[in-house]
């Protein structure tokens, strides 16, 4: 089996911190939905990298994955063993996250 790391860029683990902290505050009837639906992901893309869809992007690569209850998208990429979380962004935006400062590609 192989041994794959998943793991946030720094930009995407500030804009989980930031979802999460207005998702206690505004969702008091489920305040631990958006963490436990993003650690399910990221178990997901452990076991199947390639869950997400691909996301036509500049950066070759991307994919996304749908957090359904909490209508958030993971965007990652994966390279050799490893799956990068570039960004997490609610799906009803009007438009995807800019990607293009994203580094350690």
């Amino acid at each position: 089996m192989i041994e794959r790391r998943v793991y946030l860029a720094p930009e995407a683990r500030e804009q989980a911190r930031i979802v999460d902290a207005w998702w206690r505050e505004h969702r008091p009837s489920a305040p631990e939905l958006f963490v436990a639906e993003l650690s399910s992901a990221l178990t997901t893309l452990v076991s199947a990298p390639k869950a997400g869809t691909p996301y036509p992007h500049e950066l070759t690569g991307v994919r996304r994955l749908l957090l359904r209850s909490t209508r958030y998208h993971v965007y990652y990429l994966v390279k050799d063993n490893d799956v990068m979380i570039v960004a997490i962004w609610s799906s009803v935006r009007g438009s995807g996250p800019a990607l293009s400062g994203t580094v350690g590609l």
